[in-house]
């Protein structure tokens, strides 16, 4: 059964380059883009996603909030929040939700440390 991650960026190019970094490092997951955290809920309701990489800065409700929501719904699901903001405030708030923070540009090296922990965290639980 594959590997279904959301890449969740309000910039397509940003989503195309996660989506790249991902490849290199799994390319036998399948990615699901969204460009919106409504369009991100819409489809975490519709089908399994199994790990989130949301961004930070986003129109209408940024990626703290929705890792939240995502968090409330699925209490184990790896989350990562993506940022070229780096401040500790954010960096605090990601791990009180008990995501991990990766800084942009992201690269398959950035991601790296990210996507083996979400791997072994999956395999624990039979995925």
């Amino acid at each position: 059964m594959p590997v279904n991650v959301l890449v969740v960026d309000d910039s397509k190019l940003a989503r195309i380059n996660a989506g790249k970094a991902l490849t290199q490092l799994q390319p036998d997951w399948r990615r699901v883009e969204a460009a919106s955290a409504a369009q991100a809920l819409d489809i975490v309701a519709a089908e399994p996603i199994d790990i989130a990489l949301i961004d930070f800065n986003m129109e209408e409700k940024d990626g703290l909030t929705l890792a939240g929501e995502l968090r409330d719904m699925h209490p184990t699901m790896p989350i990562a929040i993506i940022t070229a903001n780096i401040q500790d405030e954010i960096i605090a708030r990601a791990r009180a939700l008990n995501a991990s923070f990766v800084a942009k540009p992201l690269t398959a090296e950035g991601l790296q440390g990210f996507i083996s922990g979400a791997s072994l965290r999956l395999k624990s639980v039979g995925k």
